[in-house]
């Protein structure tokens, strides 16, 4: 589900715990919490860009947690608090939108000696052109590309 921005992320954020503790959305209300928890610890204000990266740190953490826990409930929750952070962050492209995003390097790829400086010449590419991407995905996609 993707949000419809009117304010800052941050309040944005606050809204929507606001909402959830009204709604009795326990889970929602409590990842709410700790991320705006994150995100005043210093005090200072902190602008759209920053708070992408605590949430994006919030959802490694919570995936790195999943791989730690054997208990299929704890599990489904953190999947949960992921799909509500991932909500408020800009969506990254497919493996379809990067392998599209990637045609105009394709040869430069495919003619890299080797992964690393494929991935190198994708990164840049990717960049340039303000792409949205997971690293993992441009991997599969570099994989793709070079036929591998």
């Amino acid at each position: 589900m993707v949000r419809a921005r009117t304010m800052s992320l941050a309040a944005d954020l606050k809204k929507a715990m606001f909402a959830a503790m009204k709604a009795k959305n326990t889970v929602e209300k409590e990842i709410l919490r700790v991320a705006l928890g994150e995100i005043t610890k210093t005090g200072e204000e902190v602008d759209d860009p920053e708070v992408q990266a605590i949430l994006k740190k919030l959802i490694k953490s919570n995936r790195e947690a999943q791989s730690a826990v054997d208990d299929q409930e704890r599990k489904a929750q953190l999947d949960q608090e992921i799909e509500i952070l991932q909500a408020y962050l800009p969506q990254s492209l497919d493996l379809a939108q990067i392998v599209a995003a990637l045609s105009e390097v394709t040869d430069p790829i495919q003619q890299a000696p080797g992964q690393g400086p494929a991935m190198g010449i994708a990164m840049k590419a990717l960049k340039q052109s303000g792409a949205i991407t997971e690293a993992a995905d441009v991997a599969k996609a570099v994989t793709q590309i070079r036929g591998a």
